[in-house]
Formats: structure tokens, C-alpha cells, sequence
């Protein structure tokens, strides 16, 4: 691993099923399938359905992978008025969203980032919102800004005032793994310091989903059953992933919390093929074997890859042909490659497909466990399992790694286009010099202050909520960490709330009570804090030892004193 290595300081999602990473990894973790009927506030499935594919203008499609609350929007966070949040794709709005969990999930306030070299790039394609919109006479101004694609990645550089590169990538399935590499030869050549990547997508109208399943890509029976012999299609599903990008040294610099490390990347075409739709085995080994010499990383080394796997008949055995064709070479034969595909949990999310793939494998090595994809029961007779090193990993099962060797994972994506995609994953082991979090132990003190801070009261009391639910999940972190966090490394805004505590139960209970009472104010204005210290000497023994050793300025401060004194006194 060198600098020029990449790490994932922060992520954020929403996808079906899971709202937040917290629900992304349970979902995974418990194998759970998050696909449903097509609600009705998207389209009337009686209206579009027919079991008869003949039919013009029907699908036998009645299943979908979908948010919740997609309509919702907290435009005034953001401070765009009422007027422009209802011209805008609701694409943007979770681009919106998402980004700003990002950050926080990252610890990196907003603020300082404002004028920063910060690139954004994002994977979108679909044009439901604005075929909607622009179906009627609009009088509206901000109806373009609204329902530009660009607009997706632009709209983000403009609300945080990124100054780096910001543009929207459409290569249809393999657009945000697209995005991504994009983004990481920006970090890498010093265009953008920090970078944004990822994608979203939102299914508003029936038309792609009847157009593609003329096509025979769509499953009727709604199960994305990858390298399974019933795999029958794929299911059309929505939502949004993002990632932040920094250069590993700098990330370890500036402390950072580092899910996993991006070693090396790489994207290609198929040229002339059997057809625009179909895949070529031959680009796709190309782009592996790009991606793992760019990474410096042996292919028979990685030990996992989450597969592009839509679960089609003709595209997974092409794919599988590619991987046992690379990845099979120098590698152990008693050690079997993990193969899987989140399409099996949340359907196939399209131009947001491949950083859904990147969020589950970074935390696969983040939590060093295996997930299982769902669905497999019978391979697929096209893919001779019992004749190459790999295996679809059906159960959650710890990683372990062969000869305490690290954890290599590789990312597939490939759009209906013809563009391939292929990110390389190694797991971070961090060390203690680069946490700054865990330099500050729990035993330096007794109480801590924990302070919240939001821009509306209401807002303020629904944070308060989630920490408490936060915290029953997470019942084993470190109260100094925590608040560390939530103090030092978050936005802060007008209501606020500080709570001193002594324990997470504690630290519960309070924020619990917030609920039935006003806990915040506003603040009036930008006084400075002045600390009184009273007394003629020390009341206690050892008294400020504990701010001496902790806080280098109190300490830098004694020791300017004592050289000032030194002259004077014994």
C-alpha cells in the first residue's frame, strides 16, 4: 500500500430497505430481500401489466426495489425555497441529502470545505422527473436547473461551494463505478484534494421498465437470482450512494476514520460485439487485468468480488468467464474466491449499481465478515463452479484471510453500453498513531460534554432521537470518541444542546428526555468564552494534571511559565 493509495473516509446511502449505512449493513448482514410491488404513487401496475409480453405497451413486471419518502425534501436546510424544490428531480434532492450525511459520516464539517478543491462526480441517467415535468406547459424559471442531469453534480459544488471538478457520468449500469475512477485520477493527480463519487437513481415512470422488458432483461418473478440456473432477468430498483475520497497519507495525517483503501481502478469499452446490448468477454478480462496492474496487486490474490451479477442468463456466465479467467491465475487452488452480488438484497439500482457494490464491499472489509447473496441455489449450467476457484458466498461467515495475508476485493460493473468498470479494495488496518480519535482515551477524565446543534428546533429534537436509537444499536462505544465527534468534527448551528455526561446510559437518558422538553436556544451572538480560575494554589493534589496532560495549549501555556519563572525560582 502506498500514497498514492486512496481511502474511503465516509459514505453515506439510501437505498430499498435501508435508510442510513446502519440499515444498509443490517439489511445485508441478515440477508434480507428488500424488493416489493410497485407502489401506486409510482404508476398503476393494472394499467402497465399483462403476463403476455406480446401485449404492446404492457410488462409482466409487477415487482421494484424503492425508497420510502422519496417525495420529501428538507429544502429549507439547504435554503432553497419552496418554489425551486418542486422543479427539482428528486434525484438532486437525495444527492442533497445524502452528501451532507456523507460529510458527517466522515466527521468533516461543512463549513471549512467551502472554496475547497472538493470534486464532485456523479452517476445518473434517468430522465423520469423531467419527461413528467415537461409533458405540461411550464412557466417556472427554475424548471431546468431543476431537471438537468449535469445539474446533479453541480447543484452540490454550488450548495457547499466546492471549487473542483463537478460533472454527471452516464454510462448507464456502470456509471457511479465510472464516477468513481474518475474521481480517484482526480485525488491522484492533485485536481481535487477531496472528491465526492457515486450515483442515484429514481424510478418515476413505466416506460424503461416496459422498453426493457421487450428486451428480455427483466425478471417477472422480481428476484434478482444471480448465477442461479432460474435467473430469469434482472429487477429495476432506486437509490443513492455516495463515497468521500482523500489520498491515504492525507487521510492518516488528518485522522481519519478509513473504511478501506482503493488501491487501483480502471474502465474500458467493448467495442464491436455480438451486439450494443450484449458483453464482450474478452474487454471485460482487459479491464481486470487493467485495474489489478494499475493496483499492483496479483489477481489470484483477492479473496472476494462483488460481481456485477444481474441475474441474466447470457451476462453472468460472460462474467463469470472473465473473473476464472484472471483472477483464477498464480491463485492457491485449496483457496476459493467469494463471489456475490447486492442485486440479490436490493435489486439492480442501475446508474447507482456500482457504488452500491463499493458501500457493501468496503464495509465487508471494514467489519472483516462476509455477506451472503441471496437466491443461489442451483448454479447456473452455463458456469462450471466445479472446475475453477470460485464460489457464490451464500452464508454470513467471518473473512478470514490465508497466511494472515490482507484483504483484497474487486468491484464489477459493466453498463448496457458497453462501458466496463473495475475498482480494486484492500482493507485498512489502522494503527494507533493514525486515530486520532483513539488518542483520546476514556480514562483522561470522568465527565464529558456531548453537544448537538441543528438549524430548526423540531430538527434539533429528531436528532436527538436518532442518537438515542444510535446508541441502543451501538452500546459498546467510547463515550470520549463519541463526543469527541460530536463536537469537533460535525457542523454546528443555531439550536443548540450540550449535555454533560459520565456514561452512554446516561448520555441516553437525556437525550431521551428532549423529547417532551425545549432543550435548545438560539444564539444571540459571537461572545468569547473566558475561564476564571480562583483561588490563592492547588486545593487538591494533582490539580490540573489532567488538563496539563490533556490539552496541549493548557500545557504549552504551563510551560511558557515555568520558563518565564525559571530565572526567578527554585
Amino acid at each position: 500500500m502506498t500514497s498514492e493509495s486512496i481511502a474511503i473516509v465516509g459514505m453515506g446511502c439510501r437505498f430499498p430497505g435501508a435508510h442510513g449505512l446502519d440499515a444498509f449493513w443490517k439489511l445485508l448482514r441478515d440477508g434480507v430481500d428488500a424488493i416489493s410491488e410497485i407502489p401506486c404513487d409510482r404508476w398503476d401496475i393494472q394499467q402497465y401489466y399483462d403476463p403476455d409480453l406480446r401485449q404492446p405497451g404492457k410488462t409482466p413486471v409487477r415487482y421494484g426495489g424503492f425508497l420510502e419518502n422519496i417525495d420529501q425534501f428538507d429544502a429549507s436546510f439547504f435554503g432553497i425555497a419552496p418554489r425551486e424544490a418542486i422543479t427539482m428531480d428528486p434525484q438532486q434532492r437525495l444527492l442533497l441529502e445524502t452528501a451532507w450525511e456523507t460529510l458527517e459520516d466522515a466527521g468533516i464539517p461543512a463549513k471549512p470545505l467551502r472554496g475547497s478543491q472538493t470534486g464532485v462526480f456523479i452517476g445518473i441517467g434517468t430522465h423520469d422527473y423531467s419527461i413528467r415535468m415537461w409533458q405540461h406547459p411550464v412557466d417556472e424559471p427554475y424548471a431546468t436547473t431543476g431537471t438537468g442531469n449535469c445539474i446533479a453534480a453541480n447543484r452540490l459544488s454550488y450548495v457547499f461551494d466546492f471549487k473542483g471538478p463537478s460533472l454527471a457520468v452516464d454510462t448507464a449500469c456502470s456509471s457511479s463505478l465510472v464516477a468513481t475512477h474518475l474521481a480517484c485520477q482526480s485525488v491522484l493527480t492533485g485536481e481535487s484534494d477531496l472528491a465526492l463519487a457515486g450515483g442515484v437513481n429514481a424510478l418515476l415512470l413505466p416506460t424503461v421498465t416496459v422498453g426493457f422488458s421487450k428486451g428480455g432483461f427483466m425478471s417477472p418473478t422480481g428476484r434478482c437470482q444471480s448465477f442461479d440456473a432460474q435467473a430469469d432477468g434482472y429487477v429495476r430498483s432506486e437509490g443513492v450512494g455516495l463515497i468521500l475520497l482523500k489520498r491515504l497519507s492525507q487521510a492518516i495525517a488528518d485522522g481519519d476514520r478509513i473504511y478501506a483503501v482503493i488501491r487501483g481502478s480502471a474502465i474500458n469499452q467493448d467495442g464491436f460485439s455480438q451486439g450494443i446490448a450484449a458483453p464482450n468477454p474478452r474487454a471485460q478480462e482487459a479491464v481486470l487485468r487493467a485495474a489489478y496492474r494499475q493496483a499492483g496487486v496479483a489477481p489470484g490474490a483477492v479473496q472476494y468480488v462483488e460481481a456485477h451479477g444481474t441475474g441474466t442468463k447470457l451476462g453472468d456466465p460472460v462474467e463469470m468467464e472473465a473473473l476464472s479467467t484472471v483472477l483464477a491465475e498464480g491463485r492457491d487452488p485449496t483457496y476459493s474466491c467469494a463471489v456475490g452480488s447486492v442485486k440479490t438484497n436490493i435489486g439492480h439500482t442501475e446508474t447507482a449499481a456500482g457504488v452500491a457494490g463499493i458501500i457493501k464491499t468496503a464495509l465487508m472489509l471494514h467489519h472483516r465478515q462476509l455477506l451472503p447473496s441471496l437466491h443461489f441455489r442451483e448454479p447456473n449450467p452455463a458456469i462450471a463452479f466445479d472446475q475453477i476457484p470460485f464460489h457464490v458466498q451464500t452464508q454470513l461467515a467471518d473473512w478470514h484471510s490465508p497466511d494472515d495475508t490482507p484483504r483484497y476485493a474487486g468491484v464489477n460493473s459493466f453498463g448496457f453500453g458497453g462501458t466496463n468498470a473495475h475498482v480494486v479494495l484492500e482493507e485498512w488496518s489502522p494503527t494507533e498513531a493514525a486515530l486520532l480519535i483513539d488518542i483520546k482515551p476514556d480514562n483522561f477524565r470522568s465527565w464529558h460534554v456531548f453537544t448537538l446543534s441543528a438549524k430548526k428546533e423540531a430538527a434539533l429534537q429528531e436528532l436527538a432521537q436518532r442518537y438515542t436509537e444510535f446508541l441502543s444499536v451501538h452500546p459498546d462505544l467510547s463515550l470520549a470518541n463519541l463526543c469527541w465527534m460530536a463536537n469537533a468534527r460535525r457542523s454546528h448551528h443555531t439550536h443548540r444542546l450540550a449535555i454533560a455526561t459520565g456514561s452512554l446510559a446516561d448520555l441516553q437518558g437525556q437525550l431521551a428526555g428532549m423529547r417532551s422538553a425545549t432543550a435548545s436556544r438560539s444564539r444571540r451572538s459571537a461572545e468569547q468564552i473566558a475561564f476564571l480560575f480562583t483561588g490563592q494554589g492547588s486545593q487538591y493534589p494533582n490539580m490540573g494534571r489532567e488538563l496539563y496532560q490533556r490539552f496541549p495549549v493548557f500545557r504549552e501555556a504551563i510551560a511558557r511559565c515555568a520558563q518565564r519563572l525559571e530565572p526567578h525560582l527554585d
